[in-house]
């Protein structure tokens, strides 16, 4: 069993740059693959990140390349997003994730997911 408080988000201006993080409880993060995703009003869930449990395959969602950083800290438990040049529609609860395999997070499916965090970027 795995548990993900995510924390970090909030109000920031255009061009800002905010840091989120997923905290894990349970032995087993180390072994999971870790993403984010977000949601905004009224609109579909949309995969931003993922990373493999060693960190070593990373993938971006195409409206955060270049801008969002993914990353973790097996031995805090922990998975980031740096989340640079934010835009208006970067706005959207953020959710971390996690799942035994890459694939899943990658295809949203996910075993295990945290209560989001609000990101309102306001222009």
């Amino acid at each position: 069993q795995v548990q993900l408080v995510e924390s970090g988000g909030g109000l920031m201006q255009v061009g800002g740059s905010l840091r989120l993080s997923c905290a894990a409880s349970g032995r087993t993060f180390s072994t999971y693959a870790m993403g984010w995703f977000r949601q905004a009003p009224g609109k579909e869930r949309e995969f931003v990140a993922a990373i493999s449990w060693a960190g070593a395959s990373i993938y971006y969602g195409d409206s955060v390349k270049g801008r969002f950083i993914i990353s973790r800290d097996n031995a805090k438990n922990t998975v980031y997003l740096q989340m640079n040049s934010l835009k208006p529609e970067d706005t959207a609860v953020y959710y971390c994730a996690a799942a035994e395999t890459l694939r899943r997070v990658l295809t949203g499916g996910s075993d295990y997911w945290g209560q989001g965090t609000q990101v309102t970027v306001s222009s």
